[in-house]
């Protein structure tokens, strides 16, 4: 047996580890279970006493010398590694760098808040599950209105009434129960409506809605404001148009079309030759809200507007279809 021990030991000392594989096979070869070094230690166990006395010690320096080989090989693959990773290659050719876009949903309510900011308007915002009075009854939608269906909003439980905001709207009514006037804030946000999935329609969108309330404001000041921003977004040229129009929250209320800014009012596919584009919808704060949220209808008034960012973001960039916004198509969105 001692000439087995000293032939392995010859064996492992010329052994050659350079890789991890060769890491694993030495392991397997001498140090595992089913090892060559294991299986000399079973025959020891069937030495005699006098045997054993003279290969004991020759058989643990040899399992010592087999673990420190071991051991200084694996140190030495790691080293390799962790140099090889830090090491940087000055010469390679650089990556190319692909940069992000914003969305341009996100372009135009910037570009739609900074407007209203310059005429003194704070950004306000709210929560986007809300309950019945915030969304409806502080607003003056009678109990009967089609909005309250299913078929429009979405319900997350019944009595009382939470759901998912309609309109951004129900942050007026937040705005206007914890201040008094004058308030002159905008309100973007995203809201939810049931409605089926198309070119023209989702049931997600975003709205960015107006409101000043103050002594003295009047319809001529809403137009005015209307007017200022229509000529800041869409051109210097823009026109705009008030036609009658009814909302539970506003009164008199009023819809508001722009020319169009593709035939300059002539008539084209876009305006469908009428030469005018429906953008938003607006008013005077009914004098119920204003109870509703216990501001004095006698002594204050104020204007509200809301539009919708899609369709805005459709008309300046002449996108025909509503789902391209959040179907997150690189080739669609790198355009931005």
């Amino acid at each position: 047996m001692i000439n087995d021990i000293q032939n392995l030991k010859n064996e492992i000392q010329n052994t050659s580890i350079k890789t991890q594989e060769e890491l694993e096979a030495f392991r397997l070869t001498y140090l595992a279970k089913k090892g060559k070094i294991t299986q000399l230690f079973e025959q020891f166990k069937t030495l005699s006493p006098e045997e054993k006395k003279n290969t004991g010690k020759l058989l643990n320096e040899l399992k010592q010398q087999a673990e420190t080989i071991f051991k200084t090989a694996q140190e030495a693959i790691e080293n390799n590694k962790e140099t090889s990773a830090n090491t940087i290659d000055f010469t390679l050719p650089s990556y190319n760098s692909t940069f992000g876009h914003r969305h341009p949903i996100s372009i135009i309510r910037k570009e739609i808040c900074e407007i209203f900011e310059h005429l003194g308007f704070k950004i306000e915002q709210g929560p986007e599950i809300e309950d019945d009075w915030h969304v409806f009854s502080a607003l003056n939608f009678p109990p009967e209105h089609p909005a309250r269906d299913m078929q429009d909003t979405f319900f997350i439980e019944k009595t009382p009434d939470i759901l998912l905001r309609t309109h951004t709207s129900s942050v007026q009514i937040r705005a206007m129960e914890k201040t008094q006037p004058p308030l002159k804030i905008i309100m973007p946000g995203r809201v939810f409506r049931n409605e089926a999935i198309s070119a023209r329609a989702h049931c997600i969108f975003h709205q960015i809605e107006g409101l000043y309330i103050d002594t003295n404001v009047s319809f001529a000041d809403l137009k005015q404001v209307l007017l200022y921003f229509a000529r800041e977004f869409f051109g210097k040229k823009t026109e705009i148009r008030l036609r009658p129009s009814f909302f539970p929250f506003t009164e008199p209320s009023a819809e508001m079309d722009v020319s169009c800014s593709i035939c300059q009012g002539k008539g084209c596919n876009v305006c469908k030759y009428t030469g005018w584009l429906e953008i938003l919808g607006c008013g005077m704060v009914h004098p119920n809200v204003l109870r509703n949220t216990n501001i004095d209808p006698n002594i204050y008034s104020g204007y509200a507007f809301g539009m919708g960012i899609e369709r805005i973001t459709m008309l300046r960039y002449a996108i025909k279809d509503l789902r391209l916004f959040f179907e997150n198509d690189v080739r669609f969105l790198e355009q931005f």
